[in-house]
């Protein structure tokens, strides 16, 4: 196992990581912007390093600055988290080269499946089922309107280089294509350095269920299962689940199977995940691959008690799996919501500001995967996740009624958050029913966020929150603490504290 791995990355994600390698006696150094100076993940590292000013452009996606950090401090290995660098193969490639081991697939791997065509057409040349459509970019607006004539409308249009719904566009007839096919390639430009666009079969009403996949050096390949992935708002995931009330063990066997023989396919080693599109007859299709751990593997770790980011470590650093697939299948149900600095009353516009009060809930089942803190300042220079709250049930009944439990107990005062929203997804009929699709959150949106909560305890929960809040702003105000140079306050008195002293007035001087 390695001495010392840094952490590529910020948030809850780098806090993630520096538990699993405390947790295996392996010192961590964190990398941080100036935004980030007082960040928990700065903290609770055993090392930091100040990468650069907040835009992410000149601090987490310097991958030269990163891998001097790693050659600076000693880190054996880097793990890049999720986002910024963890699927560039060339920044893999670099870490490689400068004798350091990345956490993570070979950077051929993630060439193989970084682009949406490559992964089909990889998929296509492996009996890997597809959605109907182009492995190679579109040339012209000409080739895509013979294309989709063959196909029939509706079409949808899909950036090559990228996902999280940039360069994506449904088209419904041959009218709108050009226009459609113009504005996906100038949003995948900006969005990913890359104007490539290529063409699918429309699938109505689809599922979007992702097998988590995990690979060691001697050759095991191990499918753990699926995660629900369809509560989604402009390709966004938003609430994921495992397992998945539209598989069976017979269909899970079968996409489990269809997942491992890709990862085959693309050399892969490490954790991966496999993005099917599951229609309402059972048939499922290939999507993507994205070579990382994704955001939601909690809920896959609450299910099958494999801790994913702790194999990472141990693969990467040469162990081989113990586990045998016929031992896999979940236990019991998991849940997770994206808690995020949005007010989905406003279109889900960011808020920014500082976090004045922060109440965590607990109790049987419930997990905090967090970033943020009493104090911590919201910005929009990253993404507006904060947080992720998980639950586990016994079964999925008991699974949605403690996730709406936890949430009603969680307590963020100082910004909008998307809590309120989720409240009200799981007082939905249709959402506790598991009637669910990646088109439907926007067919109800409208009224999920007409209903209120039912019970007076979410409002009596706000006074109450606002009114410690009010109580904590005084009691700064009286102390000083709110003056520019002044130190959060630390938790304790240990050496963690003593740490952030010394970073802080590093950056000032």
């Amino acid at each position: 196992m390695f001495k010392k791995v840094l952490i590529a990355n910020r948030g809850e994600i780098a806090l993630r990581v520096i538990r699993a390698c405390h947790e295996l006696g392996v010192r961590t150094v964190a990398v941080y912007s100036e935004a980030d100076v007082r960040a928990p993940h700065v903290r609770e590292a055993d090392e930091a390093v100040l990468i650069g000013p907040p835009p992410s452009s000149e601090s987490y996606l310097r991958g030269d600055r990163i891998i001097e950090a790693a050659k600076l401090t000693g880190a054996e290995a880097i793990h890049p988290g999720y986002g910024f660098l963890s699927e560039r193969e060339w920044f893999a490639r670099a870490v490689r080269d400068a004798g350091i081991v990345w956490i993570g697939p070979p950077a051929e791997a993630i060439a193989a499946m970084g682009s949406k065509t490559s992964a089909r057409t990889l998929a296509v040349a492996n009996g890997v089922p597809v959605v109907p459509g182009t492995t190679e970019p579109l040339a012209d607006a000409k080739e895509a309107e013979k294309i989709a004539k063959q196909f029939g409308y509706p079409i949808l249009l899909k950036a090559a280089a990228g996902g999280g719904g940039k360069g994506m566009r449904v088209v419904s007839g041959p009218k709108e294509l050009k226009g459609a096919l113009e504005a996906a390639r100038r949003e995948a430009k900006s969005a990913f350095g890359d104007d490539a666009v290529y063409l699918e079969k429309f699938v109505a009403q689809p599922r979007h269920v992702e097998i988590q996949i995990l690979a060691d050096t001697h050759g095991t390949v191990l499918s753990l299962g699926e995660r629900e992935c369809s509560v989604q708002r402009r390709h966004q995931k938003m609430i994921e689940e495992a397992p998945s009330v539209a598989v069976t063990p017979a269909l899970r066997k079968k996409m489990g199977e269809t997942a491992v023989r890709a990862a085959r396919a693309a050399g892969y080693v490490n954790a991966g995940t496999c993005e099917f599109l599951l229609d309402q007859s059972g048939e499922f299709y290939f999507l993507e691959m994205n070579t990382r751990l994704q955001v939601e593997h909690p809920v896959t770790e609450l299910v099958t008690g494999i801790d994913l980011v702790q194999w990472q470590l141990r693969v990467a650093s040469g162990e081989k799996l113990p586990f045998k697939q016929e031992e896999i299948s979940p236990r019991g149900w998991a849940i997770e919501c994206r808690i995020t600095s949005e007010d989905a009353s406003n279109n889900f516009l960011p808020s920014t500001g500082r976090i004045e009060h922060l109440h965590l809930p607990s109790g049987p089942g419930v997990r905090w995967d967090g970033g943020i803190e009493s104090g911590s300042e919201v910005g929009l220079y990253y993404d507006p996740m904060l947080a992720k709250l998980i639950v586990w049930g016994a079964d999925r009944e008991q699974a949605v009624t403690r996730m709406r439990r936890a949430l009603v107990d969680l307590i963020i005062q100082g910004v909008e958050t998307s809590r309120d929203f989720h409240i009200r997804v799981m007082d939905d009929d249709e959402f506790r029913r598991g009637d669910i699709d990646i088109q439907w959150l926007e067919r109800r949106l409208s009224s999920i966020l007409e209903r209120r909560p039912a019970e007076e305890s979410v409002r009596v929960a706000a006074i109450a929150a606002a009114l410690l809040a009010e109580r904590d702003r005084s009691a700064r105000s009286v102390s000083g603490s709110d003056s520019e140079t002044s130190l959060p306050a630390p938790n304790g008195d240990g050496p963690a504290s003593w740490k952030q002293a010394a970073r802080l007035e590093g950056l000032r001087t």
